[in-house]
C-alpha cells in the first residue's frame, strides 16, 4: 500500500489533517463550558462562530497556500503546515478563553488548507498509469483521519478536555520530524512558477465557473445541499447533550459511526445504486433519504429512532457525488479543473456560512424564554433540501444515465 518514507508521510499528513478536523466536534461543548460560552445554546452559537473561522481560513489560503507550493516546492510547505498544527493544538489545549481558541481554529485551518499541497505533491511522484490508484489512497487516509478524529476526541477527552489536543500535538510533531528526514522535493526549480496577484483571489474559481454554460443548476444545488448538510457537524454535539444528556464518548463514537456509514455509502453502496437505478434516481433517493433523515432529527427522543434516522443521513450522501459528476458532464475536459475548483470553494464558503446559521437557530431554539425545540435546526436543513426538489427535477438531462 505505501510504496515509499514519501507517500506514507503523505498519507498520513493527510489523515492528520483529517482529525484536526473531527476532534473538535465531540468535545465542542465541553470546550465552551471550559472558557465560560455560557448554557448549550450559547455555547452552540460560540462553537458554530470556530467552525466558520476553521473553514474561512481554509477558504481564504487554500489558492494562496497552492501557489506558494508552486512557487518554493511542495516540501518546506507541508512540513511547515505540520508545524503550525502542532502549535494549534499546544493552543488548543492550554486555551481558558474563546479568543486563544478562535486562534488556534484559524491556525488550523490554515494548516489544513495543505490538502491542495499533498495532492499536488502525488501528483509530483505519480505516472499517469499510478495517479488514479495514488488519489484513491488520499481519498482513503482523509476518510480515515475522519473517523479517527471524533473517536479520538470522545475518547481522550474522558481523561480530560485537553488530552485529545496533547495527542494530536505529539502526532503533527512526530510526522514533521519524519518528513523532515524522508521527505525529498518533488518540484524541481524548473517547474516552477512565480507568484501572481491572482494567486491571492480566492473567489478565481468561482469566477471562472460563471463563464461556463449548464453549471448555474448543479452549482446551486450543490451550494445549498452542503449548507443544509453542514448541520450534523455544527449542532451534533450540543444536540445530543441537550436531547439525550450524551457524555463526550458517546458523541465522539456517534459521529465516528456517522463517518463510517459515509465511507460505506460512498465506497460500496453508491456504486450498486448508480449501477442499478442509474445517476438520475439514485440521487433523488439520496435526496429523499436526507429529506427523511432531516426531519426524523427534529422531532426524535430515542435512541431507536435515532439510529434509524442516522443511517438516512448516511444515505443523504449520496448525492454530492452524484451532483459533482453531473456538473463534470457540462464542460469539456479541458474545463474539469475549474469545475472541481470552484465546487471545492461553494463547499468552503457553506462551510463558513452554515454553522453561524444553524448554531443561531439552535440557541434560540431551546432558550426558555421562548419556544422550546431543539431539532428546529435539523427542520431548517430540511426545508433547504425540500426547496431544491424543483431544481434537482431539472438536472435529469445532467445525469450520464
Amino acid at each position: 500500500m505505501f510504496k515509499s518514507p514519501a507517500m506514507t508521510f503523505i498519507l498520513i499528513t493527510l489523515m492528520i489533517d483529517a482529525i484536526g478536523i473531527g476532534i473538535v466536534f465531540p468535545i465542542m461543548p465541553d470546550l465552551m463550558d471550559r472558557v465560560g460560552a455560557g448554557d448549550t445554546g450559547q455555547g452552540a452559537f460560540w462553537g458554530g462562530l470556530l467552525m466558520a473561522a476553521y473553514a474561512g481560513a481554509l477558504f481564504l489560503s487554500g489558492p494562496i497556500i497552492g501557489s506558494i507550493s508552486d512557487t518554493i516546492g511542495r516540501r518546506p510547505v507541508l512540513i511547515a503546515a505540520l508545524v503550525m498544527l502542532a502549535l494549534d493544538y499546544v493552543i488548543m489545549a492550554l486555551a481558558d478563553s474563546f479568543w486563544l481558541l478562535l486562534v488556534g481554529r484559524t491556525l488550523a485551518g490554515l494548516a489544513g488548507a495543505t490538502y491542495v499541497t499533498a495532492t499536488a505533491y502525488v501528483a509530483d511522484i505519480s505516472t499517469a498509469k499510478e495517479k488514479a490508484a495514488n488519489f484513491g489512497l488520499i481519498g482513503a487516509a482523509f476518510g480515515i483521519g475522519f473517523v479517527l478524529g471524533p473517536a479520538l476526541g470522545g475518547i481522550a477527552a474522558e481523561i480530560s478536555i485537553s488530552a485529545p489536543f496533547w495527542i494530536a500535538a505529539v502526532l503533527s510533531t512526530s510526522n514533521a520530524l519524519f518528513g523532515y528526514f524522508v521527505l525529498p522535493e518533488s518540484l524541481p526549480p524548473e517547474n516552477r512558477r512565480p507568484f501572481g496577484k491572482r494567486d491571492l483571489n480566492p473567489f478565481k474559481s468561482i469566477l471562472d465557473a460563471l463563464r461556463l454554460q449548464g453549471l448555474a443548476i448543479p452549482l446551486t444545488c450543490i451550494f445549498i445541499f452542503e449548507f443544509a448538510n453542514m448541520v450534523y457537524p455544527t449542532i451534533w454535539a450540543f444536540w445530543t447533550r441537550e436531547v439525550f444528556d450524551w457524555p463526550t464518548l458517546y458523541i465522539g463514537l456517534s459521529l465516528a459511526t456517522y463517518g463510517v456509514l459515509l465511507a460505506l455509502v460512498q465506497g460500496g453502496l453508491l456504486p450498486v445504486l448508480i449501477n442499478r437505478f442509474g445517476d438520475y434516481r439514485t440521487l433523488i433517493l439520496g435526496m429523499l433519504s436526507a429529506l427523511a433523515g432531516l426531519i426524523g432529527f427534529g422531532f426524535t427522543g430515542s435512541i431507536s429512532a435515532l439510529i434509524i434516522f442516522l443511517l438516512l443521513a448516511a444515505m443523504s450522501d449520496l448525492v454530492p457525488a452524484l451532483m459533482t459528476a453531473m456538473a463534470s458532464n457540462q464542460v469539456d475536459e479541458d474545463r474539469q479543473g475549474v469545475v472541481q475548483g470552484v465546487i471545492a470553494s461553494l463547499t468552503s464558503v457553506a462551510a463558513i456560512l452554515s454553522p453561524i446559521a444553524m448554531t443561531a437557530l439552535f440557541q434560540a431554539s431551546v432558550d426558555e424564554r421562548g419556544t422550546y425545540f431543539p431539532g428546529a435546526s435539523f427542520l431548517f436543513a430540511a426545508l433547504l433540501v425540500f426547496l431544491m426538489i424543483p431544481l434537482a427535477i431539472r438536472l435529469r438531462g445532467h445525469a450520464s444515465s
